[in-house]
């Protein structure tokens, strides 16, 4: 995924001390915006986490990458001003602005002090609501998503995961590359980037997330001048994606010395009451690096990879369990064994009491450091909205995981691990391996 960035210099924007306490407080502006707030004014800043449901999952038929291009125009100037002029005032203003477009959301990330406070956020209005979508713009932006197009066809990690996707959901959206393909970018008109700018940049689908030195009041006169004027309901969201990949092995041939796997089957939603359970279960399983099973299996005791992971990746539409490695091509077959066998003996037997204990350790002492600093806690904000969590779920969490027990570990396993659907997905030349369904 491609991150369009406008970058300042100011150190103190990452330099922020971790927070014992986070206290939201939800706002709503005159114009109807709702958002979350910590305020914090001992440094004069503020940081805005701006999120749009929908991503690049809307795009129709036939213009997959019009999410994508457009996102990557939206600092490439607005009114008067170009490409060049636009990112000149914003170093002027020692701001920041962050534009990315997601599978299922557009994520809009400011910075700014607060003395700059009103004409960052007229500057960065004019990039949000009034983009000029110049055909000069269009094009360069256009050739830059198409080197990234060409460099992804020959990176052996990139084949993988896009092999799994388009195996496991075929024609939604989420079986295909977000940036398009050479074709479908090529196609793609200015008109189609307006389109898509007001199919995904709409008013009830924003989430908005503060933390800075802003009230409340001043926050929600803020959002009224930044967003008002964008169109009141966005493009209608996909249908769920139906997963469609068996249990096997699809190998792509791609000359090099080791194989990249990636592996999974359907996960489950951030949603389901036992995610939490399944959350930690696969900190055990592959998602706390060295201490989890599959690196201790894999590497520490068999040498067969440098690294292993596992993790959840509930997306709007649809859910996965994924796991990745690479390993020599003339022992990627011996891995994929025991990555087979970890999942059957997980499934039936679950984890030990020790190994519980250690993930809630790890989890709960891990999450405190997530708060480091406005930015982190503004993204995390806007999350937690997406997830429909409440306002209380920060001091809660760990709580929620530590009454997480051994018996409920057991059931989230035998349900959420599924030997006979894992899939294999290995780009590489691997010896005695062939594609299987």
């Amino acid at each position: 995924m491609i991150r369009f960035i406008s970058v300042l210099g100011l150190a103190l924007f990452a330099a922020l001390p971790a927070r014992a306490t986070v206290d939201i407080v939800p706002v709503t502006s005159p114009g109807g915006i709702t958002a979350w707030l910590v305020e914090d004014h001992s440094i004069p800043f503020v940081s805005l986490e701006i999120r749009f449901r929908g991503g690049a999952s809307l795009d129709l038929p036939g213009k997959r990458g019009a999410t994508y291009l457009m996102t990557g125009l939206l600092e490439e100037g607005t009114g008067n001003m170009d490409a060049i002029a636009y990112a000149q005032r914003l170093e002027e203003l020692a701001a920041s602005f962050e534009f990315e477009a997601y599978d299922d959301a557009i994520s809009i990330s400011a910075q700014m002090l607060t003395e700059n406070r009103d004409d960052a956020i007229a500057h960065l209005r004019g990039a949000v609501v009034s983009p000029s979508f110049s055909e000069d713009a269009i094009e360069r932006v256009r050739a830059q998503v198409q080197s990234i197009i060409m460099g992804d066809a020959n990176d052996p990690e990139d084949i993988a995961s896009a092999t799994f996707n388009q195996l496991a959901w075929g024609n939604h959206p989420y079986g295909s590359k977000r940036e398009g393909t050479a074709e479908s970018l090529a196609g793609l008109t200015r008109d189609d980037l307006i389109a898509a700018h007001q199919g995904a940049l709409a008013l009830d689908r924003v989430y908005v997330g503060a933390s800075g030195d802003i009230t409340g009041e001043e926050l929600g006169l803020l959002l009224d001048t930044l967003l008002g004027g964008l169109p009141a309901e966005g493009a209608p969201m996909p249908d769920r994606a139906d997963y469609a990949l068996n249990g096997g092995v699809s190998v792509v041939d791609f000359e090099t010395p080791q194989s990249v796997v990636v592996f999974g089957h359907q996960g489950i939603f951030r949603d389901d009451p036992d995610y939490i359970p399944a959350f930690i279960l696969n900190s055990v399983v592959g998602g706390s690096g060295f201490a989890s099973r599959l690196m201790t299996e894999v590497r520490e005791e068999r040498g067969l990879t440098y690294g292993i992971g596992s993790y959840l990746l509930p997306l709007d539409h649809g859910e996965l369990y994924l796991g990745q490695f690479s390993s020599d091509n003339e022992r990627v077959a011996d891995a994929i064994e025991v990555v087979r066998d970890q999942w059957v003996d997980i499934a039936e037997n679950g984890i030990t009491q020790d190994e519980l204990e250690a993930a809630k350790t790890y989890l709960t002492g891990a999450y405190p450091l997530r708060f480091d600093g406005n930015g982190r806690i503004a993204n995390i904000m806007v999350g937690m909205q997406m997830s429909d969590l409440g306002t209380d779920y920060i001091p809660t969490r760990n709580d929620k995981v530590n009454a997480v027990t051994l018996d409920e570990i057991r059931t989230i396993a035998a349900r959420l691990l599924q030997p006979e659907n894992l899939h294999f997905v290995v780009v590489g030349k691997p010896e005695g391996l062939e594609t299987t369904n």
